[in-house]
């Protein structure tokens, strides 16, 4: 009998997960250094592939620039590898001799990886790495538009991890992507975390699944052009960052606001660099177009060329050596799509009367769409930054660098990824760049420094002196190997 292809894809999730099930006895096993081995595979397999992928990426989805995917999966296999190499994330981690305690990181488990279609085979080489080295299996969910780049991308970091000692199924992929597949992955109880990166509504179901999840928001981060600020270098740093692979990456400017003062000076510059500011016609023909009638962006606008959002906008005099499409923008909200997010080459543009008054509209415009995600600020007064950064409702306050690339630790030393958590304010569960420890649970191991008398006599602080010693007397003494096996056998339990 033939299945519809809805109770395929939950059968092939169902049988996915049980692979993992089995993978994750056997990474439970392993030693820091085989998935420190598992993850210098991927890495250099990745890297060798990283063009090739780049080009179906963008073939088959439609979206950004060869060369830049090409920079992203490269970042991913490269940049993000050198980061974690030499963290530790299996086994003792800490010990604190004063306090005599010890921190043991565990596995999570099954994850699942939610992968969108801007950023598809990059995507499946990051999280295949943290979760490689955090000792998890990972089974990817990938995007329907994008599923065989992503499809290709999951099998050439497998083969490299099996090639490297990890078992089969600890690296998997739905080839049969529907949404009853996606809910079936997301809320099975084998699954133990949701790594979410996509659109809302994908995000916030794997919030509502029931399963831990760590998402990410939208980023709709706004970019302050400060009156101390560079203006040639400001305008550069952002339009570097928002044609990076035609604006695809959530971090990237989607706005610039300026006090009156500077208007003019940035206008200007933003003209000799390239940029289009359209007037008040080209205003309101592109803004019914930026998005769909439930108030989502529109796609057709995502990583596509200035030209073709021109032609398909009905923009006839835009030079098709245009860079980036600016509109001048008075309002955030309903009726303002201007203010919303834009993964293509539009950007807003604000102009207050004074930095109060721009105060506000950042946090408006964060608050709107984009809490907890990016804000990007260019000046050389370092009390205005700690002003902002205090003020703005994001995880990320990026300085006098591109936001697109400063947001994934590329231009700045946060740590690499390409999942940007946005903190509660943003309905996230994490405000890091996610990494491998975000992904360990840690043991910790404690021994008594009171007795309860001490607690009755109100001494509460007071030490341990039993054997006439404190906290980080000699009688502690670890045998590390003892520890190591206590270690693998915590590991093999929680794999049951």
């Amino acid at each position: 009998m033939q299945m519809d292809k809805d109770l395929r894809s939950i059968q092939e999730v169902r049988t996915l997960l049980n692979q993992a099930r089995e993978a994750q006895r056997a990474l439970a096993c392993m030693t820091q250094e085989q998935l420190d081995k598992i993850t210098a595979a991927i890495s250099k397999a990745a890297a060798e592939q990283a063009k090739r992928l780049a080009d179906m990426a963008v073939e088959e989805t439609g979206f950004g620039l060869k060369a830049d995917k090409e920079i992203k999966n490269r970042f991913a296999a490269i940049t993000l590898y050198e980061a974690i190499r030499g963290e530790r994330t299996r086994g003792i981690l800490a010990e604190d001799r004063e306090k005599r305690t010890i921190d043991i990181g565990i596995p999570v488990g099954v994850v699942a990886g939610l992968v969108p279609s801007t950023n598809p085979t990059s995507t499946v080489i990051y999280k295949s790495l943290i979760c490689m080295k955090a000792g998890n299996p990972i089974i990817f969910s990938p995007h329907p538009s994008a599923v065989n780049c992503i499809m290709e991308t999951v099998s050439v970091v497998r083969r490299a991890a099996e090639s490297a000692g990890a078992p089969p199924g600890s690296i998997g992929c739905i080839s049969i992507p529907t949404l009853e597949a996606t809910n079936e992955l997301m809320r099975h109880n084998h699954t133990r975390l949701i790594l979410a990166t996509g659109g809302g509504a994908m995000v916030k179901a794997a919030y509502s699944s029931g399963t831990p999840a760590i998402g990410v928001g939208a980023g709709n981060g706004p970019a302050y052009i400060h009156r101390t600020a560079n203006v040639s270098m400001a305008v550069k740093r952002i339009l570097d960052s928002k044609t990076f692979d035609n604006g695809t990456i959530c971090a990237s400017e989607q706005s610039i606001i300026v006090i009156r003062e500077m208007e003019s000076a940035v206008i200007g510059e933003l003209k000799r660099q390239g940029a289009y500011v359209l007037s008040d016609e080209e205003h309101r023909k592109l803004s019914s177009f930026i998005l769909r009638s439930n108030g989502t962006m529109n796609p057709a606008i995502v990583g596509k060329s200035v030209e073709t959002v021109a032609k398909l906008a009905g923009l006839g005099n835009v030079p098709s050596s245009a860079r980036v499409l600016v509109a001048k923008e008075t309002g955030v909200g309903r009726g303002y799509p201007y203010s919303n997010e834009k993964l293509g080459l539009i950007l807003a543009f604000y102009v207050e009367d004074d930095e109060e008054a721009v105060l506000r509209r950042c946090v408006e415009i964060l608050e709107w769409e984009g809490a907890g995600h990016t804000f990007s600020i260019h000046s050389e007064d370092e009390s205005v930054v700690k002003r902002f950064a205090g003020a703005v409702p994001a995880s990320r306050v990026l300085v006098n660098t591109p936001s697109a690339l400063g947001g994934i630790g590329a231009t700045t030393c946060l740590f690499p990824a390409l999942t940007l958590g946005c903190g509660a304010v943003g309905g996230s569960s994490s405000s890091n760049n996610i990494g491998p420890l975000d992904l360990i649970n840690i043991k910790r191991v404690a021994w008594g420094v009171k007795e309860i008398e001490d607690i009755r006599r109100g001494n509460a602080s007071a030490p341990y002196e039993s054997s006439g010693g404190t906290c980080s007397n000699a009688s502690y003494q670890v045998d590390v190997g003892m520890m190591d096996e206590l270690v693998r056998q915590i590991m093999r339990r929680l794999s049951l």
